[in-house]
């Protein structure tokens, strides 16, 4: 290894061990991250809901975009052979009652079941 490749690989270990990054602690970047999903995991509820009217492969595709087009909504995965769709929101931004509206809007009444 030649001297430049040496200085440039001791550079790049120091930037990832935070040492040497102008001033700039790690630290609490990382904490503060840290503290801001623990926040968001607090809120974060699951609900089960029973979808009627699935009848092809492209039905829980429209369930799924209606239900992650509610603003708070982190995820949903939809269960074509069960009728059933899981949604995990955030619940300080909307509930389950408007998640399953946005499904019965789209033309698939969905009812909580957990």
């Amino acid at each position: 290894m030649n001297r430049k490749s040496f200085v440039i690989a001791s550079i790049a270990l120091l930037a990832v061990a935070g040492v040497g990054t102008i001033g700039l602690p790690s630290m609490p970047f990382a904490q503060a991250e840290t503290a801001t999903t623990q926040n968001v995991a607090v809120t974060e509820q699951t609900v089960t809901f029973a979808i009627e009217k699935m009848t092809c492969a492209a039905c829980p595709i429209t369930v799924r975009a209606a239900m992650q087009s509610v603003d708070g909504v982190v995820s949903v995965s939809v269960d074509f052979d069960a009728k059933t769709a899981t949604a995990i929101f955030d619940a300080a931004k909307t509930d389950a009652a408007e998640i399953g509206a946005a499904s019965a809007n789209a033309g698939y009444p969905a009812t909580p079941i957990s």
